[in-house]
């Protein structure tokens, strides 16, 4: 059965006591911007009524009412607004203006209240239109630095995979070739009295960088030509739970501590189980080199808004923002012997499975990575 530890449950408290306390603040400053609004319009009106209708300060009103409006929504834009022309009324009955009907002052009012509304109606509704632009912009912006990304991998990948091929057909004659010089440099060494040492050394050193010439080209084509998927229903539970049973003697070498936490409900994705588990390996093993002296690994699943939501978090040492920016940035890397592939693959596979990945990391305290799956047939 997963569990999490106690450990786990309170850090989640933690962060939910966070997390209100932020909203307590936030309410806290609009009602203090209200309570002010509240306090100008009372300035506005005892002026109005020290002066008499030597000065029509009447338009005035509108400053308390846009601010109120503004910093705490339209609600507390009409209740402002409702004070306003209730104050306007009570320094016009106290100035003693004479009217022809006693009526009047009261149906000025009304007509204050109606202007007044409309302008908080139409001030709200330019604030949300302005907010929703505001997203569709950085939408639009982050599509099209994602198209240009793939369009110049699509350009530079037909040559690069052809450079590829020829580069990789001649390794396997090198290492055949090696292997024939180091039988040799064992005859020579029994032969003749110098130790044959140095020349295993080079050799075994020149093995090891033909392997690496390897592993980089083979991820390059892996990358890029990932076959498509076949995708099939998948019970994500069940599927992270079998292969994380696998990687037990791995995450007891590195001294890791693994903690899952999955749905109670099982969900079900459409996916193709061989490509999925190479970008969920590909996350687990970027948290286990950020652990290089362990740590704790956590992977939980939560169904939500219709999908099906896998995390990976870390303890490690985290990312800096501009190591955020560029981490689905191919061939950017910043481990020894990294190719710069393995994220951008997980990312590529990913897509092709109509899912979403993002990642919030805080240097020197870990990272975490959040797929989001549709659930079912959906895509």
């Amino acid at each position: 059965m997963n569990t999490l530890p106690k450990r786990e449950v309170e850090s989640h408290a933690g962060d939910r006591r966070q997390t209100s306390r932020a909203a307590l603040e936030r309410r806290s400053r609009k009602y203090g911007n209200v309570l002010l609004a509240t306090a100008l319009a009372g300035l506005i009106g005892f002026f109005d009524y020290a002066t008499g209708y030597d000065f029509h300060v009447t338009a005035a009103y509108l400053v308390p009412i846009c601010w109120s409006t503004r910093a705490a929504g339209r609600v507390a834009g009409l209740l402002v607004a409702a004070m306003c022309a209730a104050i306007w009324l009570i320094a016009d009955n106290l100035s003693g203006h004479p009217y022809n009907h006693p009526a009047i002052p009261y149906w000025n009012a009304m007509v204050l209240m109606t202007s007044f509304a409309v302008v908080v109606w139409l001030l709200s509704a330019f604030q949300q239109r302005a907010a929703a632009l505001e997203a569709e912009i950085v939408r639009r912006k982050s599509l099209e630095e994602a198209n240009l990304r793939a369009e110049r991998l699509a350009t530079v990948g037909v040559m690069a995979a052809q450079v590829a091929h020829e580069v990789r057909n001649p390794l396997g004659s090198i290492t055949l070739n090696l292997d024939l010089i180091a039988k040799e440099i064992e005859k020579l060494s029994g032969a003749t009295p110098h130790s044959g040492e140095e020349g295993r050394v080079l050799v075994n050193g020149m093995r090891e960088e033909v392997h690496r010439i390897r592993s980089v080209i083979d991820d390059y084509l892996r990358f890029a030509k990932l076959p498509k998927p076949e995708r099939k229903p998948l019970k994500l539970n069940d599927f992270l739970d079998q292969k994380l049973a696998f990687m037990g003697s791995a995450f007891e070498n590195a001294r890791v501590e693994l903690r899952t936490d999955f749905e109670a409900s099982q969900m079900t994705v459409e996916a193709d189980a061989e490509q999925l588990w190479q970008a969920i390996l590909n996350l687990l093993q970027n948290s286990l080199e950020a652990m290089p002296n362990g740590g704790v690994l956590a992977v939980s699943t939560r169904q939500e808004n219709g999908q099906a939501r896998l995390q990976v978090s870390d303890s490690g040492k985290g990312m800096t923002a501009e190591q955020q920016r560029e981490l689905f940035v191919p061939f950017l890397t910043t481990k020894p012997h990294g190719t710069g592939l393995g994220l951008p693959l997980t990312q590529k596979i990913l897509t092709e499975h109509g899912a979403q990945i993002e990642c919030a990391s805080t240097l020197g305290k870990g990272t975490t990575f959040t797929i989001f799956f549709p659930l079912g047939g959906q895509t």
